[in-house]
């Protein structure tokens, strides 16, 4: 069973396409709730419906862990192993698992264990209680991945996680067909949530900076989230050629991709700590043959190779980033050998279904060992 407390967010499409690339084990989607988005099917199972009961059992679940609907599902489906993506999930599952002799793989992603009131447990008296739990489903598990080396380092010195139980597994992203031409309609894209992590108000600044040494730059910003209203007033307010589209299909993300000329995603520490774990994005838009400008923070080094497949600039440092833009604006030759690089590597290193061969060989040894 692949466990996703929420089924399934439409900024989620590497957990689909993992499920989608597994090829020697029989997976079946399923969590507490549903959300309406583009890849959710009607094949995963969720739980509990928006019907008073339904919300019952699901505060019986949150609290105790245990659910007789979800017992039968694990039976009936004969299921001999859970893999729970993100600490939230592993928190409202290992219980389950638990008492029900099953064993636990946990794939960890960025906020979910970066969050400073997690690790240290220095919030509030729920967000206490929750840090405990998280750090004991996390020590259970048998099995902890990682999506990259920086995260790998947060499970180990945050939670005092076994670094033998920790392994670095990548996603990976679809490659069986190659992009087709398209004529650039863009000059930057931006594609993900509008929360602080995701560092818009940064990229703004530094194209107001660009736009004043070159042609002031087009950008389109993909993706929807509490900051939209404040940042489209900054937009303005900087005199920024910027168009907010809000969320959009993988497809329409992709085909956005293709048509513009550079993919600009500046992540850094949000206020509460959460950083980015490596940033599946990234691997998108070098997918398309499009370099990639970023902070260097976080997990991101190890999805854009500075001066290779992108430029990475110190984090928080808009001038560097405006420099950058304008510098592989101005640079057709230097743009095509990026992208034709990024393109190569995400071919050969990260391949969906490479990449989830080698998390099916953990499946294995874990199943064994259970």
């Amino acid at each position: 069973m692949v466990w996703r407390d929420l089924v399934l967010p439409g900024s989620e499409t590497f957990i689909r396409n993992q499920v989608d690339a597994m090829t020697r084990w029989e997976p079946v989607l399923a969590g507490v709730r549903s959300i309406e988005s583009p890849i959710r099917r009607d094949t995963d199972v969720v739980l509990f419906d928006e019907s008073f009961l339904g919300r019952v059992e699901r505060r019986l679940f949150s609290l105790s862990g245990w659910s007789p609907r979800l017992d039968r599902l694990l039976k009936r489906r004969g299921v001999t192993l859970i893999h729970a993506h993100f600490g939230m999930g592993a928190v409202s599952i290992a219980r389950t698992a638990r008492r029900l002799g099953i064993p636990l793989i946990v794939t960890v992603h960025g906020n979910d264990v970066t969050r400073t009131d997690l690790r240290s447990g220095t919030g509030d008296r729920e967000g206490r209680a929750y840090a405990r739990r998280l750090t004991a489903a996390l020590r259970y598990a048998t099995s902890v991945i990682a999506v990259s080396h920086f995260i790998a380092r947060q499970v180990c010195t945050g939670y005092a996680v076994p670094a033998h139980k920790v392994t670095v597994l990548r996603i990976g992203v679809p490659t069986a067909s190659s992009p087709e031409a398209t004529e650039p309609q863009r000059d930057i894209l931006f594609a993900g949530r509008l929360v602080a992590k995701k560092g818009v108000s940064d990229l703004l600044t530094a194209v107001e900076l660009a736009g004043r040494r070159i042609p002031p730059p087009s950008v389109t910003i993909i993706g929807d989230g509490k900051l939209r209203e404040q940042l489209e007033a900054e937009a303005r307010a900087r005199g920024v050629n910027a168009t907010f589209v809000g969320a959009r299909s993988p497809d329409e993300v992709e085909a956005a991709m293709r048509s513009s000329l550079l993919f600009v995603a500046p992540s850094r520490t949000a206020p509460d700590g959460d950083a980015e774990g490596f940033g599946m994005v990234f691997l998108e838009a070098a997918r398309a043959g499009r370099p990639v400008i970023a902070y260097d923070h976080g997990g991101v080094g190890e999805a854009v190779v500075d001066g290779v497949t992108g430029v990475l600039v110190p984090e928080g440092d808009t001038v560097g980033l405006a420099d950058a833009i304008a510098r592989l604006l101005g640079d057709a030759e230097l743009r095509s050998r990026m992208g034709d690089a990024g393109r190569r590597r995400v071919v050969d290193e990260f391949d969906i279904r490479a990449c989830t061969a080698e998390l099916e060989d953990e499946f294995d040894r874990v199943a064994g060992a259970g």
